[in-house]
């Protein structure tokens, strides 16, 4: 008898449970689409080379992280690091999300794609391209719109030393015996 007094108010507070339980409706393909006219007007307003216009796409506190540099992290540090290139009067970036997806919940979207990135060469000025690869974490903001939190870029070229190899000045182990005494 005492196991059906029991029972009954568990079933009934697992009714109730039920019954407060909201199911949050799957928005992950509604949220790519927005993501991807997100990065379309993006690549349309990097053509302006506007620094504060390109950077209005990281949240405030956004990273970006860039080849063989340190990590940018938030929206003014980014401005002040885009500056300079987007001077450049070779700049030009395009980029295309490849793959996309999204969490259940509707609050990220990540995008993996391609770009082509061209600036001066430092030691001729003359246009250099680079292609290469890219992912992008956006989060939704509290009104609404996406930001991208997190930027990486890698270039498809292969990886150059910054120093030439090393070359020893040391006789090697035959010369020296060649030498006279």
């Amino acid at each position: 008898m005492l196991s059906r007094r029991s029972l009954l108010p568990c079933i009934g507070l697992l009714a109730l449970t039920a019954s407060c339980t909201k199911t949050v409706p799957d928005t992950r393909d509604a949220d790519i689409k927005a993501v991807k006219a997100v990065e379309t007007a993006w690549v349309a307003d990097i053509a302006t080379k506007d620094a504060d216009k390109f950077a209005s796409y990281y949240a405030d506190d956004a990273s970006l992280l860039m080849p063989n540099a340190p990590i940018i992290n938030g929206r003014d540090n980014i401005v002040a690091a885009l500056k300079p290139m987007l001077a450049d009067p070779n700049f030009a970036l395009t980029f295309q999300a490849t793959r996309a997806g999204a969490s259940k919940g509707g609050d990220f979207v990540y995008t993996v794609g391609t770009y082509s990135l061209t600036v001066s060469s430092p030691t001729d000025k003359k246009p250099v391209t680079d292609e290469g690869k890219y992912l992008t974490v956006f989060k939704k903001q509290a009104d609404g719109s996406w930001k991208a939190v997190a930027d990486m870029i890698n270039s498809d070229r292969p990886a150059q030393s910054e120093r030439p190899p090393h070359k020893s000045h040391r006789p090697t182990r035959a010369r020296k015996r060649a030498r006279p005494r």
